[in-house]
């Protein structure tokens, strides 16, 4: 390890430099030989570093979701070239370059941070060998030889032996039970920070071998941490356990405001946008419009969850426009009155009333007047002079007033009668 260590060396003046700017600024307020103020230096040191790489993060989650979307073109790759690897890497080499991905893109911000690492841990080992490093002094050695962290001095180790953990003013007990603690919590950071990935954030509708690795890596990595972790000085646990608290952190961070499409993040945050967008009927900023608009330029490609967004937003009488923007949509505004008022939907909208239903006697009113027909006279509508059709059925010459039809019989059909046939004697 101290090999490895030696070949950052070069970067080892300036870690040792900003760990001193701090620890001056931290050392006027919690004293020079505190454990608070160097270990305050180092966590300080972490946030300096990991705000750098925040441009390197950024790149590292488009290149993470470009290869999960290139999964199953690779698949496809693979299969088809499974007997000839170098036809298969060519093809591999020419889909990353037609796609403008790179796979080392996802590992940049560990390569990036992996020389202040090994750099801190070089500065660290030499502090506790007792050898000036860097800008650090004698004066600033002896001060930070003299700090503990919860009663484990900066530079030891959870295999140091008794005698040399003595030799910093310290027990054995001390530092081992501060340092496992550090390892746990070490472990634990990194086992949900992968955790939070693979149940969240990875896209559920296609299954692919790239899914797989993460979730090996998800029980791989705390291992790894929990076997290196108890050789590294405690200076340097200080170093990593902050780097995954921080990594979560911004993890939690991404998920939650910009989830991978088809994944549960995605879900539960569209669900968010779908119910501020229909409370105020239009996109917050510049980063909800750009998610807008991404889901609106795949048309039929979008996921479940998309279409369910976009449906939900024509439910409630908005449209997703093409720049990202939410509008009213021209239905709705096609639907409001006159005064400019909306009609109201849903259950406040007054019900449909539908119409009576008609007696037979009714309806067949009904079809005479649309056919021009006279009704019938009821009993107050006959002429009250009734003696003149009574004469004039005695004389038998008698016909019906004002060009009336007579009354049909009961029981009788309208229109021309069949004969009756003739009764058998």
């Amino acid at each position: 390890m101290d090999t490895i260590a030696s070949l950052f060396s070069f970067i080892t003046t300036p870690v040792s430099w900003v760990i001193v700017q701090f620890h001056s600024v931290y050392g006027a307020i919690f004293g020079p030989d505190t454990g608070w103020a160097w270990g305050l230096s180092i966590v300080s040191l972490v946030i300096l570093i990991r705000i750098c790489l925040i441009p390197l993060f950024v790149k590292q989650i488009k290149a993470t979701r470009a290869m999960q979307t290139l999964q199953p073109e690779m698949k496809k790759i693979q299969e088809r070239y499974k007997n000839d690897r170098q036809r298969q890497s060519e093809e591999m080499m020419k889909l990353y370059k037609e796609t403008g991905t790179n796979p080392l893109s996802s590992c940049l911000p560990i390569l990036a941070q992996s020389p202040f690492f090994f750099a801190l841990y070089h500065v660290l080992n030499s502090i506790a060998s007792n050898d000036t490093i860097g800008v650090i002094n004698d004066r600033l050695l002896e001060s930070a030889q003299k700090a503990h962290i919860f009663g484990a001095p900066l530079a030891a180790k959870f295999t140091d032996s008794s005698d040399k953990v003595e030799a910093l003013n310290s027990s054995l007990t001390d530092v081992r039970v501060v340092t496992a603690i550090m390892i746990v919590l070490m472990s634990l950071s990194q086992f949900y920070t992968q955790r939070q990935l693979m149940t969240k954030n990875v896209d559920t509708t296609v299954k692919t071998p790239f899914m797989q690795q993460q979730k090996m890596l998800m029980y791989v990595f705390p291992i790894i941490f929990a076997v290196f972790g108890i050789n590294f000085p405690v200076g340097v646990l200080v170093y990593w356990l902050t780097t995954n608290v921080w990594t979560m952190g911004q993890q939690m961070y991404v998920i939650h405001n910009n989830p991978t499409p088809g994944s549960k993040a995605q879900a539960a945050y569209l669900e968010r946008l779908s119910k501020h967008v229909t409370r105020h009927g239009k996109t917050r900023n510049r980063r909800e419009r750009a998610i807008v608009k991404a889901i609106v330029a795949k048309g039929r490609d979008r996921n479940e969850y998309e279409r369910k967004f976009i449906n939900g937003l024509n439910k409630a009488g908005l449209a997703a426009q093409t720049d990202g923007m939410v509008i009213k949509s021209e239905s709705t505004a096609a639907a409001q009155a006159e005064d400019g008022t909306p009609i109201t939907t849903g259950a406040s909208a007054p019900k449909r009333q539908q119409p009576k239903r008609q007696s037979k006697s009714q309806r067949q009113s009904g079809t005479a007047k649309a056919a021009g027909e006279p009704t019938s006279l009821t009993k107050s509508d006959e002429p009250e002079d009734d003696t003149k059709p009574a004469a004039a059925a005695k004389k038998g010459n008698a016909k019906p007033a004002g060009g009336t039809r007579s009354k049909a019989q009961s029981g009788q059909r309208k229109g021309p009668q069949r004969p009756k046939s003739p009764s058998k004697k």
